[in-house]
C-alpha cells in the first residue's frame, strides 16, 4: 500500500468515500446531517486537491484507492491568547467500508502524523462525533487524547 497526495483522477473514488462518511454521520445524527449529499461539491473537491494548505492524502493498493485523509494546515501567530502554533488538522479520514480492518486507517494516520512532524507542526488535531464510536476507539488506539469537548442541549 502506498500513501500519496490525491490527484484529480482520484475524484470519483473520493466522492464514494465522502458518501460513506456522510452515511455514518447521517445514521448517527439525522437531526444534523442530511442524507444523499456530500461534504464537498465537484468544484470544491478539485480546488482542494490543488491547495497545498489543505492536503488530501489517499491510500492506494492494487485494488485502487482504499481511503483518504483530508487535512488543513492551521497557524496561529500573534494571537491575543494563543501561543504561536502550527497545527495539522485532520478534517476527514475515511477507509472504504470494504477495506476496514486491514490497517488502512492506521497507515493513513501514521503517514499524516509523519507529514505533520516533517513540516514542523506542534500538534495534530481532529474532531470525532460521539455517535461514531468506532472512530473514537480507532483514534484512542492511535494515542489521541481529548483536547476539548463540545457539549450541546437540543432545544
Amino acid at each position: 500500500m502506498i500513501i500519496r497526495k490525491a490527484a484529480v483522477q482520484d475524484t470519483e473514488k473520493i466522492k464514494d468515500l465522502l458518501n460513506q462518511v456522510l452515511n455514518v454521520h447521517h445514521n448517527g445524527r439525522p437531526d444534523l446531517f442530511k442524507a444523499n449529499c456530500r461534504k464537498y461539491t465537484d468544484t470544491e473537491l478539485k480546488t482542494l486537491i490543488a491547495d497545498d494548505s489543505r492536503p488530501i492524502f489517499v491510500a492506494e493498493d492494487t485494488d485502487g484507492v482504499q481511503g483518504y485523509a483530508f487535512c488543513i494546515l492551521q497557524e496561529h501567530k500573534n494571537d491575543n491568547i494563543l501561543t504561536d502554533i502550527k497545527t495539522l488538522y485532520i478534517d476527514d479520514l475515511c477507509v472504504d467500508e470494504n477495506a476496514r480492518g486491514k490497517h488502512v486507517g492506521t497507515a493513513l494516520y501514521d503517514f499524516v502524523l509523519g507529514y505533520a512532524k516533517e513540516i514542523g507542526c506542534y500538534n495534530l488535531t481532529l474532531n470525532v462525533w460521539s455517535c461514531n464510536e468506532s472512530a473514537q476507539a480507532f483514534y484512542e488506539k492511535q494515542g489521541l487524547k481529548p483536547q476539548k469537548t463540545t457539549l450541546e442541549t437540543i432545544l
